[in-house]
């Protein structure tokens, strides 16, 4: 099996005469957290809705596991893996972790539209949820309402709602976005650990949570790859202090 498990080719979106993907070539390498980042506008969130097909590329191809996904709609994409943390887990605030969780599981069932069902039939996914919210540290809190969870919390019910769907690829949007110092400690642990045999592509603007635990870093910059390497090669690039310039550029600088 090819070392690559995610690859796109000269992947481009234009809107209206604006460019916002440009070219991208990304080759994902499985079992390895892959951060992208750039500077506002840079593109980053228009490159996972191209890869989770929210958006239709204008050209360009997209590969997962060899095989040509361009052109597949959302919901086969997640059929072959490719889960997005947002897009799955937007978590229901009314019922508990337990039932959330438990939500995630029933795809495994098949039952996963036949809400008319017994909530009985759902019992027997009570272990293996309460064993993913013990990975993401929540086992405690099963039975809590998640309206009632701090933001960080609520944070780590997402992944552990994802890991439900069992992704071989994970898409992760700002997963530390709007948290405390705690909680990023905290989530960035839990990335760190849930990688564990699983591959990770990540946008983040923490550019101390990407120095911590991204194996490989691609720059965007007005839609274009501006560099790829490890955070010590990306960090000492020129180009990536200049597209940074600023605070940002301080953060690149003081993450070391």
């Amino acid at each position: 099996m090819s070392d690559t498990i995610l690859e796109t080719s000269r992947l481009t979106k234009e809107f209206k005469g604006f460019t916002a993907v440009s070219e991208v070539n990304l080759a994902v390498r499985r079992s390895s957290i892959h951060a992208l980042i750039g500077p506002n506008g840079a593109g980053k969130t228009t490159c996972f809705n191209l890869l989770t097909k929210f958006l239709e590329p204008t050209s360009g191809s997209i590969r997962f596991n060899g095989q040509d996904i361009t052109h597949e709609p959302p919901a086969q994409i997640a059929r072959r893996g490719i889960i997005r943390s947002f897009q799955i887990s937007a978590v229901f605030p009314h019922l508990t972790l337990l039932e959330n969780v438990r939500l995630g599981l029933q795809r495994r069932l098949g039952t996963a539209f036949h809400f008319w069902r017994s909530e009985k039939s759902l019992y027997q996914l009570n272990d293996r949820a309460c064993e993913l919210l013990e990975q993401v540290g929540l086992l405690e809190l099963a039975q809590e309402v998640t309206v009632n969870l701090p933001y960080g919390r609520k944070r780590a019910l997402e992944i552990a709602t994802t890991l439900a769907m069992e992704p071989e690829l994970m898409l992760l949007d700002e997963p530390t976005q709007g948290m405390g110092h705690e909680d990023v400690d905290r989530v960035t642990q839990l990335i760190a650990q849930v990688a564990a045999g699983r591959t990770i592509l990540m946008v983040e603007h923490n550019m101390k949570v990407i120095a911590r635990i991204a194996d490989r870093i691609t720059v965007l910059q007005r839609g274009a790859v501006l560099a790829e390497g490890s955070y010590a090669e990306v960090s000492a690039n020129p180009q990536v202090m200049q597209a940074y310039m600023g605070s940002t550029e301080g953060a690149l600088q003081g993450a070391h």
